[in-house]
């Protein structure tokens, strides 16, 4: 469970798509590299996401599961039921008040993976498969500690131009 909620927190695949995933979906992108390929079953818009290392060990550690190779999985995933009273268990042992749910990990990636990482909302939008970039924003929005670093990185511009021009 902790491995299927982690691949989410660094693809943002919903859990419908982590359960509907396999191999075929990954393939070699335009970089060279491993990327996932499929379609939000959500919204039916194509998603295409980058294969990070976590990832990469996670999908290794799983390719010769048995579930995995009857059902041609990518994972092995229990119901979105099961994994959302694991991770409510999980919550209340490590006291987070916050609910816990396995769509918390599709935020982690839009904010704390990407957007948190100086990654374009382009991107981030096109990742999660959404239609619109204002259907990304609202990740966004939770972001002040990003409008701050982005900030202090313009003032120091600005005061090393200021002296130089001074």
């Amino acid at each position: 469970m902790r491995d299927i909620f982690l691949f989410s927190c660094f693809t943002g695949l919903a859990y419908i798509d982590v359960k509907n995933l396999t191999k075929s979906h990954v393939s070699i992108g335009i970089d060279g590299e491993k990327w996932i390929y499929t379609h939000r079953q959500k919204t039916e818009s194509a998603s295409k996401i980058p294969i990070l290392p976590v990832t990469q060990m996670i999908i290794n550690k799983y390719q010769n599961h048995p579930q995995c190779i009857n059902e041609d999985k990518l994972l092995p995933i229990l119901s979105n039921q099961k994994m959302n009273a694991y991770l409510k268990e999980i919550a209340g042992v490590c006291e987070i008040e916050k609910e816990l749910t396995f769509h918390i990990a599709r935020h982690t990636f839009a904010t704390t993976v990407t957007l948190t990482n100086a990654v374009p909302i382009e991107s981030v939008s096109k990742m999660l498969g959404h239609k619109n970039l204002r259907t990304t924003q609202h990740y966004a929005k939770v972001l002040d500690t990003k409008v701050s670093e982005d900030m202090a990185m313009l003032k120091n511009k600005i005061t090393y131009l200021s002296k130089k021009v001074i």
